[in-house]
């Protein structure tokens, strides 16, 4: 059988692994010393089959640090096992094999060059998902590629060249993920978003719009008309969108008083109602 470059240390003993068939099984028992920090391992893996970034969860600390903490990692069986260690046996099950250059490498598993490369072409996947329609995907490409260009962002110190560098390649990719969901109806998140940008961007218009719209979804109509307000400031061209998001948010205010006088009126008849039937009996 074929030798492939891969190894994994059992009780201190380095072992090569020879490439098994499709659906054969390999077990490889580690002693506790091994295994401590598997803990941390298991949550980047974690992340990684939800889509997200490999550190998301983790302190930025060193690993023994981490293991001697007491951070929630999230996973009550994770939490349980970093705070006692135990012997630990892998089974690796080989399910597909795949010659060299005929699949995708994950993001996690580039280097910091290659993650550079790929955004672009994420940025795109992203945007032809969602003028298809699936705006779920297209939230989750989005995602996918806001969470690379963090884990960049975070090697560099905080308002260096190459650090603002990366954080204006992140906002027009936070803006496209805030679009999709104030779409699939999650306002605060996008709030919350916009407001980030906001802080360290106070001219930034679309931010403003969405803020505004998303506050209006949630009857915020104060916050909304001064999100709007400062849109026509910064950019008086879009004062027409700014008048049709207004009646929109009107109308929606409308609606929303005449339900609410029903509602009291209906329950003022029943009370009537009630007292008189009360007063007969």
């Amino acid at each position: 059988m074929e030798e492939i470059d891969m190894k994994l240390r059992a009780d201190g003993v380095q072992k090569k692994v020879i490439s098994p068939g499709k659906g054969e099984l390999s077990t490889f028992p580690n002693g506790t010393k091994h295994t401590a920090l598997y803990p941390l391992v298991s949550l980047s893996l974690r992340n990684i089959s939800l889509g997200k970034d490999p550190l998301e969860g983790q302190r930025h600390c060193c690993g023994i640090a981490q293991v001697h903490s007491h951070h929630s990692m999230g996973h009550p069986d994770l939490d349980k096992l970093q705070a006692n260690p135990q012997p630990l046996v892998f089974t690796l099950e080989m399910l597909e094999i795949l010659p060299p250059g005929s699949f995708q490498m994950e993001i996690w598993a580039m280097t910091d060059e290659e993650k550079l490369e790929v955004i672009p072409q994420i940025h795109e996947e992203g945007n032809a998902l969602f003028k298809s329609g699936d705006i779920s995907a297209a939230s989750e490409k989005y995602y996918s590629a806001i969470a690379c260009l963090k884990n960049l962002q975070m090697k560099e110190r905080p308002g260096d060249d190459h650090w603002i560098k990366l954080d204006l390649m992140i906002t027009p990719l936070l803006l496209n993920y805030c679009q999709c969901k104030h779409l699939l109806g999650q306002y605060y998140e996008v709030l919350d978003h916009c407001s980030s940008i906001i802080n360290k961007y106070n001219d930034n218009v679309k931010a403003y719009f969405k803020r505004g719209k998303a506050h209006a979804m949630v009857w915020n109509e104060a916050q909304a008309r001064a999100d709007f307000a400062k849109v026509i400031e910064l950019d008086p061209s879009l004062e027409t969108s700014v008048a049709k998001e207004l009646r929109v948010m009107e109308d929606r205010i409308r609606d929303k008083q005449k339900e609410e006088k029903g509602r009291y009126k209906n329950l003022f008849n029943y009370s009537s109602k009630a007292s008189a039937t009360a007063s007969t009996g």
